[in-house]
């Protein structure tokens, strides 16, 4: 991995990054020595260095590249749901043709390396330092979390990566070279058990949105049920379960507001604020920390993005069955916009098609318009009437208890041969009665799951990942008509394209690097 040291590319960037937030060695840019720059010598060594480093280490998670933005085109446009407008870098994965020259396939493997980096560095040098047990135990419990979850979305995204568990200083930069999955996930569960035992429940009002105990056991039941490690991810998702700590929110719609962030249903999510801060990048002192990828989720009119636009199957699976008061899915008026008259009756609010300002989409669009458009997310209590680009505070929850729920219950299915058991029915039955949905019973199919799964997260970066895990990509997007029609189709899919190409800095700057199956 020789680029390491010549390239300012992705990994010199890490490096840079890793030098300016706690203290690298200068020497490996090959420049002049400056004797006011933190190193590893001069840093690590009273207790607010380490906190500084773990505030260092989530910095990523809202920097422009990463969740504040990036991360969608890799995740949401890439799936079944979506239809992104246009050919751009940012509909490029989408359609299979996340090629190792995007940007967008090197920006957010770039930020998820900042994080790996920094937690390596946290979890070799804070246990050395001399402070108080109990926060030394948990910053490291931190590191152990942000590491396993990062490696989690290298691993999903490109499969064949690097396993780097040392500091930079550390590393033998001719021998890294790209590590079995295998390897890569036994690590992560290494971590997460670590994480389980040594993370808070909670943390109090001036540290919300840090790793908790809950937080690790979540994940790690997903990285079991990612392995197909049925039982394992069931025990998991049960500890979080019985756990006491999580409940759903009585209303659905608090999960998608400026107003009830991190509340009882939350288990992780990404704090995002408005702080009017234009600038891109929010992995820095003074940069901007805003939710940037409302305006690639609204509706046409209402962003000055490409955007995109909402697949009709999805309308067509709210549309199938009706609530216990024969009324639509309440999830459907906060999930997609859409052309219709009718309403929900739903927790004393009457719901209908409307999108910013209460406008209804007859009000919006002329009569020739019936496409279906994205709305969850948009913050439409904000005050705002367009999806303002880094603007907007709304926090992305990453892990819901919903979700576990819902992943407990097909953890509970698989494990029983694909039969139903009672305890998966009433997961699921948990997070429709929410909605006024009627109740599944023991005939309860995978099918049935995958369905709710759609229902319940459409639009919170999770379904591209249930499809490559249920080796359904193909099927669902590439033997399907239509799914990418508005950028292209998928004429470029080639097996092994499932995955994303290393980014081409790497290709070429380490020989020991090799494309991924389907883009050499």
């Amino acid at each position: 991995m020789r680029f390491l040291k010549y390239k300012r590319g992705t990994f010199l960037n890490i490096l840079m990054m890793c030098l300016i937030v706690f203290g690298c060695d200068p020497d490996l840019l090959d420049e002049d020595v400056n004797p006011n720059t933190l190193t590893p010598s001069t840093f690590w060594q009273k207790e607010s260095d380490a906190v500084n480093a773990i505030i260092g280490a989530y910095s990523p998670y809202t920097d422009i590249w990463y969740y504040s933005r990036g991360e969608i085109f890799l995740s949401d446009y890439r799936d079944d749901v979506t239809n992104p407008f246009a050919v751009s870098d940012r509909s490029n994965p989408g359609r299979f043709a996340g090629t190792s020259d995007q940007n967008f396939i090197e920006w957010v493997w770039r930020a998820q390396w900042f994080c790996v980096t920094r937690a390596n560095e946290i979890i070799a040098n804070v246990p050395g330092i001399d402070m108080d047990p109990d926060l030394r135990n948990t910053i490291v419990g931190e590191a152990h979390f942000i590491r396993a979850h990062n490696y989690f979305n290298l691993l999903n995204n490109w499969l064949n990566i690097p396993l780097i568990t040392e500091p930079i200083t550390a590393i033998d930069l001719e021998a890294v070279v790209q590590a079995d999955p295998g390897e890569v996930r036994e690590l992560m569960i290494s971590d997460l058990s670590k994480a389980k035992s040594m993370l808070p429940d909670t943390w109090d009002s001036d540290n919300t949105g840090r790793a908790t105990a809950g937080a690790a056991t979540a994940l790690l039941g997903k990285v079991y049920l990612y392995g197909e490690q049925w039982g394992l991810a069931a025990g998991e998702f049960q500890e979080v379960m019985s756990s006491g700590m999580y409940s759903l929110v009585d209303n659905y719609a608090d999960n998608f507001s400026t107003f009830s962030e991190n509340n009882s249903e939350s288990i992780f999510e990404i704090q995002f604020i408005a702080d009017n801060d234009r600038r891109w990048g929010g992995d820095a002192p003074g940069r901007g920390r805003t939710n940037s990828f409302t305006p690639d989720i609204a509706p046409q009119g209402f962003t000055g993005q490409d955007g995109m636009r909402i697949n009709e199957w999805v309308l067509d699976l709210f549309l199938d069955e009706r609530t216990v008061n024969d009324q639509i899915d309440p999830r459907a008026f906060n999930t997609i916009f859409w052309r219709t008259d009718e309403t929900t009756t739903y927790r004393g609010d009457t719901l209908g098609a409307t999108i910013y300002e209460g406008q209804t989409y007859q009000e919006v669009y002329e009569a020739t318009e019936n496409r279906i458009f994205g709305k969850k997310y948009l913050g439409l209590d904000e005050g705002v009437t367009t999806a303002l680009f880094q603007r907007s505070p709304n926090n992305l929850r990453l892990i819901r208890y919903a979700d576990v729920l819902l992943m407990y219950a097909e953890a509970q299915l698989m494990d029983n041969g694909g039969n139903a058991t009672q305890a998966a029915v009433d997961a699921v039955n948990e997070v429709r009665a929410r909605v006024d949905m009627p109740p599944f019973g023991l005939e309860m199919t995978m099918d049935d799951i995958r369905d709710e799964r759609v229902k319940e997260l459409t639009l919170e970066r999770t379904r591209y990942f249930d499809l490559l895990r249920w080796d359904m990509v193909k099927e669902r997007i590439v033997d399907t008509p239509g799914i990418k029609s508005e950028s292209g189709g998928t004429g470029a899919y080639r097996p092994g394209r499932e995955y994303l190409d290393l980014p081409q800095n790497d290709l070429n700057l380490n020989s020991n690097f090799r494309h991924n199956p389907g883009y050499e």
